[in-house]
């Protein structure tokens, strides 16, 4: 009897294994279904897609150029206004991040991306790192208070936390300084912040001395002084350097000498002038005395 008579419908047959029999024609469609809706996903994506990435990679591109473009005249600018180079460096890191991430919001906006649960997210990573980074950024806060106030800048010998040279390059996280010995010293800048600062400047003051005896002229040596500090090249017009009588000491009187020199000569000029003194007091007959110490022997002591 014919199963359509029957009203039998002709169902997969189990096997004894319980899997089921299937025509070759049901298992050669199933892939190729598959496959069709694997198409028609990838083209919907694209169809959906393909244009926002266009235009968010046209946006990074075009921001790109514009960024370089705004860099280049701001610092066209910041040369003119003659700006300590700390600042024209941390004015052209904070315009350029600024622009990028402006261009970065717009090629987000363009992807369709949800803006407020990422600034969300990064406010809380960013909470995390700083944490993380407290001494970093206590650098960077107090190189900004340095780099704003001026209390000294490039080319300036100063002295501060027990190291002394001069300003070879402010940043954002330290400041390098350069001894006499050529070697460099680099203190963080949150060492600097509150600290003392002695800010010599351009220009030091040699602190020189010179002993004559108590019978000498003093009037006559001081004149001596002057003519070996003008016969020096390294040794400044002006601030004119000072003469004077500083102490009576035991056995000799002390002479102050006081020039000023740039920078660079204050080691130099030190063993130039210190020479100079004594050959020039000889030649003028002006005694520089020894120290002396008179010591008395007391044979009996009275009771």
């Amino acid at each position: 009897m014919d199963s359509t008579q029957t009203g039998i419908s002709s169902a997969p047959q189990l096997d004894y294994s319980g899997r089921v029999d299937r025509k070759p024609e049901q298992a050669v469609d199933q892939p190729v279904e598959t496959l069709t809706r694997a198409q028609q996903v990838v083209g919907n994506f694209a169809a959906e897609f393909a244009p926002r990435l266009l235009a968010a990679a046209l946006v990074l591109v075009a921001g790109w150029f514009v960024t370089s473009w705004a860099m280049r005249m701001l610092g066209k600018a910041l040369v003119r206004l003659e700006l300590e180079p700390p600042v024209q460096q941390l004015l052209e890191r904070v315009l350029r991040a600024l622009m990028l991430g402006l261009v970065l919001i717009i090629a987000l906006q363009n992807l369709g991306v949800e803006l407020l649960p990422l600034i969300a997210g990064l406010g809380i990573a960013g909470a995390g790192v700083a944490f993380a980074m407290q001494g970093v950024l206590s650098n960077v806060a107090a190189g900004l208070t340095i780099i704003f106030t001026k209390p000294f800048r490039v080319g300036e010998y100063i002295s501060i936390a027990g190291e002394e040279g001069e300003v070879r390059s402010i940043s954002l996280f330290s400041t390098v300084l350069r001894h006499a010995d050529m070697s460099d010293v680099v203190i963080p800048n949150r060492k600097i912040a509150g600290e003392i600062l002695h800010n010599y400047g351009a220009i030091r003051q040699l602190a020189l001395a010179v002993q004559v005896r108590y019978e000498a002229d003093l009037d006559a040596a001081a004149r001596v002084a002057h003519e070996v500090l003008a016969a020096n090249a390294r040794v400044l017009r002006e601030p004119p350097a000072v003469v004077f009588v500083a102490a009576l000491a035991d056995s000799s009187i002390e002479i102050a000498v006081r020039p000023w020199v740039a920078v660079p000569d204050f080691g130099p000029a030190t063993g130039e002038l210190n020479q100079a003194l004594v050959q020039a007091f000889r030649a003028r007959g002006i005694a520089i005395p020894l120290p002396q110490q008179e010591v008395r022997l007391l044979t009996s002591v009275e009771r």
